[in-house]
């Protein structure tokens, strides 16, 4: 379990290179700057934005290969989480940023530019209303109740595609509520940064590293 600031830092250096870092610490300095204009992030979690925020984000890349090909297609991103933060540090790889709120949608253009993201792409509107694409990862974080958010991204779902649902306190509650079909297609694994939340993916993700080794 992650459990501080400088635990998170060195996980996440773990898991990207320097200049992804870089481009990390500055996405939390702006993210602090941006937050004095727009609720963005809780105003405690400031003190804790590697674990609460970057860490807890990032940890979702333990589940797909380093070599993931196709686009990430994350939904309701509002302050970038973790959409931004996978696009950070994997820039080549395309990222789609779902997100309807029109501040929002602001922030997370400014931030892409700034950090040189030059393979992020932001869909200001609502999901039902962006042209359907095979994504090969969908993640959302605090977006829909699981029944809503299965059935509003099936058009951009494949056999292939992988499914990375932070979902706190209630993940395995939401997925016991599934029909018996749906329960089969995914789990639920433990948060690396609270030991309270969980993380529901489908049956083709990869384990993490903590749990296999490697």
């Amino acid at each position: 379990m992650i459990g501080t600031e400088s635990e998170s830092h060195d996980y996440v250096a773990g898991l990207c290179d320097e200049e992804a870092m870089e481009r990390l610490d500055t996405l939390c300095a702006e993210l602090v700057e941006e937050n004095t204009r727009q609720n963005l992030i809780s105003k405690p979690s400031e003190q804790n934005i590697w674990q609460r925020h970057i860490a807890d984000s990032a940890q979702l890349l333990e589940y797909v290969p380093r070599e993931t090909f196709g686009v990430w297609l994350d939904l309701g991103t509002g302050a970038g989480f973790p959409g931004i933060v996978i696009a950070a540090m994997r820039p080549q790889m395309p990222v789609v940023l779902v997100e309807s709120r029109a501040k929002r949608v602001d922030w997370l253009g400014r931030i892409s530019a700034k950090l040189g993201l030059s393979k992020c792409r932001i869909e200001g509107q609502r999901l039902e209303l962006v042209e359907p694409f095979e994504a090969r990862v969908i993640s959302a974080r605090a977006f829909a109740p699981l029944p809503k958010l299965l059935r509003l991204s099936a058009p951009f779902s494949t056999k292939a595609t992988t499914y990375l649902l932070p979902k706190g306190r209630s993940a395995a509650q939401e997925l016991q509520e599934m029909p018996k079909a749906t329960r089969r297609m995914f789990h639920v694994e433990q948060s690396l940064t609270d030991e309270d939340a969980g993380i529901i993916v489908s049956a083709n993700a990869l384990k993490p590293r903590q749990e296999t080794g490697r």
